[in-house]
């Protein structure tokens, strides 16, 4: 008998987090609207009820989780360069081992760092919100 400890809510709430925070902040500096648009059609770190019951174990829960944290690390990074290449692989590779869509390599990401430094784009949070 093997004895496995089931994923949890709040480590479902926690992924959906982070995805949400890749494309809000992470994707716009990258790619345009459109571009964004288009990943989504594509269901580009897709994360929808049957996936968490795919990753149904305490153990993928948070590999997913520490894949997505490390991916935004390396994202965020000021001197973004090659050194990451194995760790940003690796990380992908085990986010598409357990069932997320990420096609990329860093080197698209290395090409585009800062393009869209100064635009705007719908997805980003809003830097404040105005009540009426």
């Amino acid at each position: 008998m093997k004895i496995v400890f089931a994923s949890i809510p709040s480590q479902e709430h926690e992924i959906s987090e982070l995805v949400r925070h890749i494309y809000s902040n992470i994707f716009p500096i990258y790619f345009t609207d459109n571009e964004i648009q288009e990943l989504e059609r594509l269901k580009v770190l897709h994360t929808s009820g049957q996936y968490f019951k795919d990753i149904s174990t305490l153990k993928e829960a948070f590999q997913v989780m520490t894949s997505l944290r490390t991916i935004i690390s390396i994202l965020e990074c000021t001197d973004l360069n090659e050194s990451y290449s194995n760790l940003f692989t690796r990380n992908s590779t085990n986010l598409s081992r357990l069932g997320l869509f990420f096609p990329f390599e860093l080197e698209q990401f290395l090409e585009g760092k800062n393009i869209k430094k100064y635009m705007f784009s719908g997805y980003t949070k809003a830097a404040n919100e105005l009540l009426i």
